[in-house]
Formats: structure tokens, C-alpha cells, sequence
């Protein structure tokens, strides 16, 4: 039997492919190099150290020879251009940070290359990760392999359209408001947002903080548990946000077997909620169609489903874009143009120096929502906004937790529609906001939540199955999602051209 292509092996089966000495990370690594090279139009691709990545991959050949044996030994990986990583320049999609080298790793990228990952590049992506539709790169738009014509999502955008494409097995995401799911559900692969803190943020380019968490995107729950275990742990020294909380193996969770599950029916006995605010007038016909028959697969499975209510869902999108912005605009003022990043060539004085670089350097969105956090933390409005969201961010989390009394995962649409051509909603930004209606909340109550392949709507565009976890629940929502895929292949189906 022939080696299958290395462009169409997931992580697993390049991981096994490279352990067994049928291929090798270098030959992995100039496969994937020369593909990237093939399909720049996608725009995935911010950044490429063809020397760098070689000399990883021939590392980790050398472990591979000493009878080192991981599940991501050699594998090459990319990252979104949010997290700081060395040999590389770290944009994060901005003016403000062009050309900039970081003199250290993320945590994220330290621990995949620990367990032997080799970095093929930097991925495009929404400037500062605010956007929904990657088109607010600084540099350029990202296309979705599926119609180049559309957006591939934001603001995680270029890792989901690299992994769609077949260009890399997998990359690293990251979600405040939705920015990993919503960008797999429109590129038709895998990702997870794990709970708040599961993930360090350590040399991750901050947008809001107390919202902020990095994830993998893949194209399958199992190449995202592989991902998962190496990203996940505590990093309290180095992040103050980091959670105490002890690594786990993902992996061996796909496989767990419930209490009273046959082989036929797997997940038989797990509760699946429905909330009746993610399946009303407001999602597109082609998106629910696809979620409910995903919904019948799985009760086929044995699941059982449980009509739940989330009352604060459609507030989620103001209390988050009073947050988000806030915290923004407070972690943005370091970039002024003093210590690094760019500074105007001409000024007055100090102050005319801070407004002019801002002012060249920071794009529409990332201006605008400076502006709205600037204001919502100003005297006489804290009160008013920001203090206010932050209760009802509370009561959101409190309408999970009666939630997850009547069920153990809750299931629903990514998003409302398929993606939207490129441009179609730039001069809407509202437009853009309620695209997030489905994944806010979850990000606000700081839950693991994830999106499956789930099968194609209007101009045959993906569709994402998304689902909820309560705090820690990253296994359960995999193996959920894994015994889905088991049953299905929406997440084998790759774009004609790729």
C-alpha cells in the first residue's frame, strides 16, 4: 500500500508515518514549505523561516533516530501571528508590530516544540485578533480555500483556512469571542477553546485580557487532544491568569468508555441541551438544517437531547464589546511608539509623537474599539457600562450553570450564517458583531466550547456543530465531538483544488 500524500495526513498519521521511518519531518517540512508557496493567493501565511523550520525538523529526525516515539514528534505546525516566537516576526497582524522579533517563545510555542512540533510559519489574522472575517489583517485578507471570494473567519482566520487548505496538519488559535470556533466552523475543520487559563497566555499579543485563551485547530477532536495535551497545564509564574491545574491526556479521553455505552451507541446516556435562544428566527435555514441533522447523528449515537434556556444570550454581544474594548484599550497603550513597534518618522513633541504613531499604525477596527473602551472606562461612565457589563457577565455564567444541571454538554450553531464574502460586512461593523451571537457568551463565562464539522449550507459552505462544556470538561467535549466523527466524515472533506 502506497504512503498516502503528506499534505492529506492528519497529525496522527504523519506523527506514525515519521516514528515508522516512511517519511521524515524534513521531507514533511519541505513538502508543506513548497505547498505554502503554491498557494500564497490564500493569504494564509504572514511569515516563513525556510531555515529555521529545516533545522527544527532535522532535530527532531535525530530524536526520531535515538527511539523517541510522541505523538507530535516531527509533525510541522504553524502559528497564528498573535503569539510571540522566536526566529519568526510577530506582527499580530498590525502596523504597529511589523517586522518585530521577539527574543523569546510564547508558552504555547515552547511547549509544542518541547514535544517535538517543528514551526513552519506565521499565520495571518485579524490586526490585535479583532475581527470576524480576517480581513482586518494589516497586511492582507485571508481567503477561505472553500471560495476565495469569502472570508475564512476571524479572527483566527489564516490557521483555519492553512489547515482547511491542507497546507499544515494543524495550527494554534485563539479565541476572546469566538475566534477559534467561529473560523473552523466556516473553513469545515476542528477547534476547541479550552476553559479560561487552561492555556497559558504567556507571550501572547494581549486584546482583552480577562477573554483571551489559546487553542488548536485541526481536522479532527483527535488531532486536537494531541495538541491540547502538549498546550495545557499550569504556567502560574509567567501568567497570573494561568490556573493551577494539573495537565491531563486529552488523548485518552477519546476513548473513554461511559457507563452503559455499546459499540453502536457510544455516547449513550450523555445529555445534550439545546438552548431554545441558539435555534430561533435569528440563524440562517441552511446552518440550522445542517445542526439538527448533526443533532439526529447524534442521538443515533445514544445522546439524548434536552431543551435548555440560556435567557442572556442576546446580551452577550453588548456586555462583550464594552469588556473586550476596555481591556483593549488599556492593554493597547503600550504600543506608542517609545520602546518597540513603530514610531511616526515626524513630530512636534512627545505627545504629537503617542498621536501620530497610534494614528498610522492602528487600523480602523482596532481605533474604534480603543475609542469605545477609552470611553466606558471614562469618569462618570465606568459606573454605567463597564460595572454593569461585568454583572451581567456574571449572571451569563450563572445561566450556564443551571444549564448544565439539566444537561452535561450543550450543543448548537458557531454561527448564524456560512461564511460572507470578503468586504461585505466592512463597512457594518454591527454586522460583524452579531456574527459572534452563538460564541460570546460561552468566551464571557470563560467555558471550553468547540467546533465540529457538521456538514454544508448555502453555496455549499461549511457548517459548524458547536459545543459547550462546563469548567474542565475539554475531554468530554473531544470525545463527544470524536465519537461524532467516528460516525461521519464532514471533517475528511477537503476543498476541490487543495
Amino acid at each position: 500500500m502506497s504512503l498516502k500524500p503528506i499534505h492529506d495526513m492528519g497529525v496522527a498519521e504523519l506523527a506514525a508515518a515519521i516514528a515508522d521511518k516512511k517519511t521524515s519531518s524534513v521531507e514533511a517540512a519541505q513538502h508543506l514549505l513548497a505547498r505554502a508557496r503554491q498557494h500564497e493567493h490564500l493569504g494564509v501565511y504572514l511569515a516563513l523561516n525556510e531555515d529555521l523550520s529545516l533545522a527544527q525538523a532535522k532535530a527532531a529526525d535525530a530524536r526520531v533516530a535515538a527511539g523517541e516515539r510522541t505523538p507530535l514528534l516531527g509533525v510541522p505546525l504553524a502559528h497564528k501571528d498573535i503569539f510571540v516566537t522566536r526566529g519568526f516576526p510577530t506582527t499580530a497582524g498590525s502596523k504597529m508590530l511589523a517586522g518585530y522579533q521577539s527574543p523569546f517563545d510564547a508558552t504555547v510555542v515552547s511547549q509544542l516544540a518541547a514535544a517535538g512540533a517543528v514551526t513552519l510559519g506565521k499565520l495571518n489574522c485579524d490586526e490585535f485578533a479583532m475581527g470576524s472575517g480576517n480581513d482586518n489583517s494589516a497586511f492582507s485578507a485571508a481567503h477561505n480555500p472553500w471560495d476565495v471570494s469569502r472570508v475564512p473567519g476571524g479572527s483566527s482566520g489564516g490557521s483555519a483556512a492553512a489547515v482547511a487548505a491542507r497546507l499544515v496538519p494543524a495550527a494554534t488559535g485563539t479565541d476572546t469571542g469566538g475566534s477559534i470556533r467561529q473560523p473552523a466552523a466556516f473553513c469545515g475543520i476542528t477547534g476547541i477553546k479550552p476553559t479560561y487559563g487552561r492555556c497559558s497566555r504567556y507571550g501572547m499579543v494581549a486584546f482583552a485580557s480577562s477573554l483571551d485563551q489559546a487553542g488548536p485547530m485541526a481536522r479532527s477532536a483527535a488531532d486536537c487532544a494531541a495538541l491540547l495535551t502538549a498546550m495545557a497545564g499550569p504556567d502560574i509564574d509567567r501568567d497570573s491568569t494561568s490556573l493551577d491545574h494539573p495537565a491531563e491526556d486529552y488523548s485518552a479521553a477519546l476513548t473513554r468508555s461511559r457507563e452503559g455505552a455499546t459499540a453502536a451507541q457510544p455516547l449513550k446516556g450523555l445529555r445534550i441541551g439545546l438552548p431554545a435562544e441558539f435555534f430561533g428566527a435569528g440563524c440562517a435555514p441552511d446552518v440550522l438544517a445542517a445542526v439538527r441533522s448533526a443533532l439526529s447523528e447524534y442521538e443515533q449515537l445514544g445522546a439524548t437531547l434536552v431543551d435548555i434556556s440560556l435567557p442572556r444570550t442576546e446580551l452577550s454581544i453588548p456586555v462583550y464589546y464594552v469588556i473586550a474594548p476596555a481591556e483593549a484599550s488599556s492593554n493597547l497603550s503600550r504600543f506608542d511608539g517609545v520602546k518597540f513597534g513603530h514610531r511616526a518618522r515626524q513630530y512636534d513633541d512627545l505627545i504629537d509623537m503617542y498621536k501620530k504613531t497610534r494614528s498610522e499604525a492602528f487600523g480602523p477596527e482596532v481605533q474604534r474599539r480603543i475609542m469605545i473602551g477609552t470611553y466606558v472606562l471614562s469618569h462618570g461612565y465606568y459606573d454605567a457600562y463597564y460595572l454593569q457589563a461585568q454583572k451581567i457577565r456574571r449572571l451569563i455564567a450563572q445561566d450556564f450553570q443551571q444549564a448544565f444541571t439539566q444537561c452535561d454538554v450543550i450543543a448548537g450553531p458557531v454561527a448564524p450564517s456560512v461564511a460572507w464574502t470578503i468586504g461585505e460586512k466592512s463597512a457594518d461593523p454591527m454586522a460583524n458583531y452579531l456574527a459572534d451571537i452563538y460564541t460570546l457568551s460561552t468566551s464571557l463565562a470563560g467555558l471550553p466550547g468547540m467546533s465540529v464539522p457538521a456538514g454544508f449550507g448555502a453555496a455549499n459552505m461549511p457548517v459548524g456543530l458547536q459545543l459547550v462544556g462546563n469548567y474542565f470538561k475539554e475531554g468530554e467535549l473531544l470525545h463527544t465531538a470524536h465519537a461524532f466523527q467516528q460516525a461521519t466524515d464532514w471533517h475528511l472533506k477537503t476543498p476541490q483544488g487543495y
